[in-house]
C-alpha cells in the first residue's frame, strides 16, 4: 500500500518525504487556505519537493470551468493529479481530463455507487473519506471494502485513495482492505512508527550495551 501525506504545509512535505516511506502528497482548498500563502506558490514548492502524484483540487462547478482549471494545473508539472469533486459536472469532466491524459482524483467520494460512477468515467483515483463518515455515525472502513470489491468484480483499474484517516488504526484498516494508498495528515504519519515496545527494548539494549567493557 502506497502512503501519501494529506498536507499543504512546505515544511511538512520536505519532511515527511525525507523520511523515505511517502509516495505522494495530496492537498485540498482547506490545508492551502492554512498556509496563509497563494496557491501556486505553494504548489510550485512542493512539486519541487515530492517525486511522485501530487493532488491539487479544482474549485469550479460546472464542467467547462472544471476541464479549464484542470488543465491549468496539469501544465504545471507531469506529477499534477487533478482532484475534482464526485458532482455530475465533476464526472463529466472527469470522462474529458481522462480522454486527454490528464490524471484525475475524485474526491468528497461517501458512496460505493459514486465510485462506481467515477470509475466509469475513468477517474485515475477514487477517495473516500473515511473519517468524516465514522463522524456521522457509520463505519468509514466499510466503504472502502465495498469499493475493493466493486472494483475487483469488474477489472476497473482506478485506484482507492482511502482518506481522511484519522489515527494509525485507520491506516491498518485501509491496509488489510486493500487500499492501493492511504492519505492521513503528518501528525497521524508520524505515529506509525511509534510503539511503546520498541522504547522500551531499545532503551534495555542501549543500557546493557553500556556495560561492555571497553
Amino acid at each position: 500500500m502506497k502512503l501519501f501525506l494529506d498536507s499543504a504545509h512546505v515544511s511538512e512535505v520536505r519532511e515527511a518525504w525525507s523520511w523515505g516511506i511517502i509516495d505522494g502528497v495530496t492537498t485540498n482548498p482547506s490545508h492551502v487556505s492554512k498556509t496563509g500563502r497563494k496557491a501556486l506558490d505553494v504548489y510550485a514548492e512542493i512539486l519541487d519537493i515530492v517525486d511522485g502524484p501530487v493532488s491539487l483540487e479544482t474549485i469550479a462547478l460546472t464542467a467547462p470551468e472544471i476541464i479549464d482549471e484542470g488543465r491549468a494545473l496539469a501544465k504545471l508539472h507531469k506529477n499534477v493529479v487533478v482532484k475534482v469533486p464526485l458532482l455530475k459536472e465533476g464526472l463529466k469532466a472527469v470522462k474529458v481530463l481522462s480522454a486527454e491524459g490528464i490524471k484525475t482524483n475524485v474526491t468528497v467520494t461517501f458512496s460505493p455507487l459514486q465510485a462506481l460512477l467515477a470509475a466509469k468515467c475513468g477517474a485515475t483515483y477514487i477517495s473516500p473519506f473515511v473519517g468524516r463518515l465514522d463522524a456521522v455515525g457509520h463505519t468509514g472502513m466499510d466503504l472502502v471494502e465495498q469499493i475493493r470489491a466493486i472494483y475487483d468484480n469488474y477489472g476497473f483499474q482506478t485506484e482507492i485513495i482511502a482518506a481522511a484517516l484519522r489515527h494509525p488504526t485507520h491506516v491498518l484498516d485501509c491496509a488489510l482492505a486493500g487500499a492501493d494508498i492511504s492519505t492521513m495528515a503528518f501528525d497521524i504519519l508520524d505515529q506509525l512508527y511509534n510503539h511503546p515496545l520498541t522504547d522500551i527494548v531499545l532503551n534495555q539494549f542501549l543500557t546493557d550495551w553500556a556495560k561492555v567493557p571497553k
